[in-house]
């Protein structure tokens, strides 16, 4: 509206003008034209007899200057109170110019007549010219009209548009105050009428807190699960250990503590794998990922884990290419991945684990030769803790955290068994990534 009215104002300053010099470029020409009806031809001359009133219709309360010349056919000043230039461009009996004269701006016109005698046709110029005070001051009454009008208008505009405004705002302020009053713990759909430009942006919302009752729901559903899986074994712990003080036999004081102690150790873990698997559902604290050697991450998984399984007798190797294999990913992710996926092999009855690295298409994949899923159980395993089979003593949290990690590295997870004919038929994880992410 600014860039509108200013063009507006600009416009109305110019035709402002042009009407004050069309209407004074009358009066030029209505001055000329009765000076050359008193032009005469007298013993051989041109000659006039000037009217007062011929002047005094050029007269306004602004006093501008008057001129006026009269020349014959050869540009001969005749009679006037001053020599006035010519015009030689333009066609017609009457032009009309400015000029600079005598260091004052003037409007000249200028008219081409002849007697009118049937004997003596005889040509002449009338030539008139007066200053612009007259002109820039009816120009300036007639702007100031115009821009009155116009802020009138912008006035009024503004008026409706902030009218307009606040009409079309009053669902959105009515929305505003609609979530402000609701209880910051619930999540129940709005139940507000708005307009139709407006209930898409009421259904997206009421879709958000769909999804977030859901997310709230598997939240308050794992933690349920995570304080069941969690205070199992402390409990356990306390009646171990408040069965061991009753017990005067340092013996068995002692298979108390070893107890206790692998009590304690599948509690760490159980902690463990649930602070990796709250890390992996919140996206703020997901860190960026960069250019790895899965080839090092196995060799590193395996080193961490190869005491643990030398202890229970099982043979843990890994198999990569010569060559280092870059994936961009997130290493501690991938290195949590491998950890869970030893860990649930030697767990289920695995006596031998191998971690390998591939090529063609990128990925990582964890073998054992243990009892293996069945196929209507594996995507099942991938729930929190669910065992896929009974007596396990994993925490069902394994495969959970794999899939979490695999999803956040848009890679695909299979589980299929290692030897399909044998029995028992083992199990492969790999987890494939996708061939864009590779280098």
């Amino acid at each position: 509206m600014l860039a509108l009215g200013t063009l507006m104002l600009v416009q109305a300053y110019f035709a402002s003008r042009d009407t004050a010099d069309r209407a004074f470029d009358r009066l030029l020409e209505s001055a000329s034209l009765s000076i050359a009806e008193q032009v005469k031809r007298q013993q051989g001359q041109l000659w006039m007899d000037l009217p007062p009133a011929a002047l005094k219709m050029l007269a306004s309360n602004a006093e501008e200057r008057v001129f006026y010349a009269l020349y014959d056919a050869h540009d001969n000043f005749i009679s006037g109170n001053a020599e006035l230039p010519r015009i030689d461009d333009g066609q017609g009996n009457m032009r009309f110019t400015n000029i600079q004269w005598h260091d004052m701006s003037l409007r000249l016109g200028v008219r081409r007549s002849q007697l009118e005698g049937w004997r003596d046709r005889q040509p002449f110029e009338v030539r008139v010219a007066h200053t612009r005070e007259g002109r820039e001051a009816l120009t300036q009454t007639l702007f100031q009209g115009s821009m009155l009008r116009l802020i009138a208008m912008a006035i009024l505009a503004i008026g409706v548009v902030l009218l307009g405004v606040r009409m079309a705002l009053m669902p959105l302020t009515q929305l505003r105050r609609a979530i402000r009053a609701r209880d910051p713990r619930t999540l129940a759909p709005l139940d507000l009428t708005l307009p139709r430009e407006l209930a898409e942006l009421r259904e997206t919302l009421n879709d958000l807190l769909a999804r977030m009752r859901r997310v709230r729901a598997n939240q308050e559903r794992f933690i349920g699960d995570a304080s069941h899986q969690l205070r199992t074994p402390l409990a356990g712990l306390s009646a171990r250990a408040e069965l061991a003080l009753r017990q005067d036999d340092p013996r068995a004081w002692h298979d108390a503590l070893g107890v206790m102690r692998g009590s304690a150790d599948k509690t760490a873990r159980l902690a463990s794998q649930l602070l990796s698997l709250t890390r992996l559902n919140n996206p703020e604290s997901m860190p960026e990922a960069r250019d790895i050697d899965l080839c090092d991450i196995a060799r590193q998984a395996v080193r961490d884990a190869l005491s643990s399984c030398h202890r229970a007798g099982i043979d843990l190797g890994v198999e990569t290419p010569p060559h280092a294999v870059i994936q961009h990913a997130v290493q501690w992710q991938l290195t949590e991945a491998l950890a869970n996926l030893i860990d649930n092999a030697s767990r289920y009855g695995a006596s031998r684990i191998t971690v390998r690295v591939g090529e063609a298409p990128t990925r990582l994949e964890v073998e054992d030769d243990g009892p293996g899923i069945p196929e209507a159980q594996r995507l099942l395993v991938l729930r929190p803790f669910h065992r896929g089979m009974e007596g396990g003593q994993g925490s069902g949290l394994g495969l959970a955290i794999v899939d979490g990690i695999a999803r956040a590295h848009a890679a695909r997870l299979t589980l299929v068994p290692a030897r399909p004919n044998a029995e028992p038929p083992g199990l492969r994880v790999r987890l494939h990534f996708p061939e864009e992410s590779t280098s």
